[in-house]
């Protein structure tokens, strides 16, 4: 999950950064990206679950080169550092039309192609605010520690008119009973994942932890979406999102896990 947090709200949790020379991150809560098959975790550190995502206000859409999670129809290794990750696991089996790229590498999301996996994180947060670029957008003055929920869809990006269109999952300014919304949250993959964990991105890693606290809602399968509804989205959107953002290498270690119940 994409990291634009602000200097007052990391002060606000009143954790310190890095590992402390330790191995792994000592005192953390539970972590994320995971391993969404595996229900083990030993993290003692516990929270609320978020409510629903219908029951709180949308606040930024953002997406990662390959999964960051891995689950049963994201599995295949796309290696380590910033742009690993996992990759769909049909993606070998894609024709020479669904390759093909209508925009020759000139896209608006600036690197990505008939082909690639992308992640896409719908933020949710507990506070009264308005949806915009980073994760600062989920927090105010006057809520400065919120409840935050991701709704998690990972995607098959392919040429094919036929494939799921990007513009059904958007915000474009949709309220709904007075909370901001995204048009629609992704069905159809499998009964969503629900575990506590925290941000994730390039970042962090199993000696730098992330300090906040996340109820994930992890889909267990990939789609398929098409290029050009994800290009017309990156043209202009309310995150000023254009690229897809780096990867944190995936937790491991159970103490840094909790349990999936």
């Amino acid at each position: 999950m994409r990291q634009v947090i602000i200097a007052a709200f990391a002060a606000s949790v009143g954790f310190a950064a890095g590992a402390s020379g330790a191995e792994i991150c000592q005192g953390y809560g539970p972590q994320a990206p995971r391993d969404i098959s595996s229900k083990a975790g030993t993290n003692p550190r516990t929270f609320t679950f978020a409510p629903p995502a219908s029951e709180m206000n949308l606040c930024n859409i953002h997406f990662h080169t390959n999964a960051e999670h891995k689950g049963p129809g994201f599995s295949i290794s796309a290696g380590d550092g910033e742009h690993g990750g996992f990759r769909c696991n049909g993606t070998a089996d894609l024709t020479a039309a669904e390759l093909e790229d209508p925009f020759n590498g000139e896209g608006a999301c600036h690197g990505v192609k008939p082909g690639d996996t992308v992640e896409v994180h719908w933020v949710h947060s507990s506070c009264d605010v308005t949806p915009g670029e980073g994760l600062g957008s989920c927090l105010s003055e006057k809520c400065a520690n919120p409840q935050l929920r991701v709704e998690t869809q990972v995607f098959l990006v392919v040429n094919d008119p036929q494939a799921l269109n990007f513009a059904d999952f958007t915000y474009g300014g949709n309220v709904t009973a007075g909370r901001h919304q995204a048009r629609a949250l992704p069905a159809g993959t499998g009964d969503p994942v629900s575990f506590l964990g925290s941000t994730t991105g390039p970042k962090y890693t199993e000696q730098t932890c992330s300090p906040l606290q996340v109820t994930w809602s992890v889909r267990p399968t990939c789609a398929r979406i098409d290029i050009a509804s994800l290009d017309k989205w990156c043209e202009g959107n309310d995150f000023n999102e254009n690229h897809a953002h780096g990867v944190r290498q995936l937790v491991t270690s159970p103490a840094l896990l909790a349990p999936i119940r």
